[in-house]
């Protein structure tokens, strides 16, 4: 499981790699309806997925099925249902990412 830091600003791109490939991920806090929406982006800066609002203890992208999409699931783990502007501050709700291999029954 990879734990992704949710930077404290209200639109930010973060690169991360799995399996060797660079992802960006971009964050977004929607302040007039107080959310969180995650989007990922090829290296090329194109999107792969545009934007997805952020809800807790759920796989983020179950209904995408690109090709292109890393191998496993993106979700937000949290004890609360609300993802609020200062969540990932807190610590009261974590970004991570797992792969399907960790998912996998030995």
């Amino acid at each position: 499981m990879f734990y992704i830091d949710v930077p404290d600003m209200n639109d930010s791109i973060s690169v991360i790699t799995i399996d060797e490939k660079e992802y960006g991920l971009r964050f977004t806090y929607n302040e007039k309806n107080d959310y969180w929406s995650f989007g990922v982006y090829d290296e090329y800066e194109e999107p792969i997925v545009a934007m997805t609002k952020i809800v807790s203890n759920f796989p983020l992208l179950e209904a995408y099925s690109d090709s292109r999409l890393p191998d496993g699931i993106f979700g937000c783990i949290s004890d609360f249902k609300k993802v609020s502007r200062h969540s990932f501050v807190k610590k009261d709700a974590e970004f991570v990412f797992i792969p399907n291999a960790e998912l996998e029954d030995d």
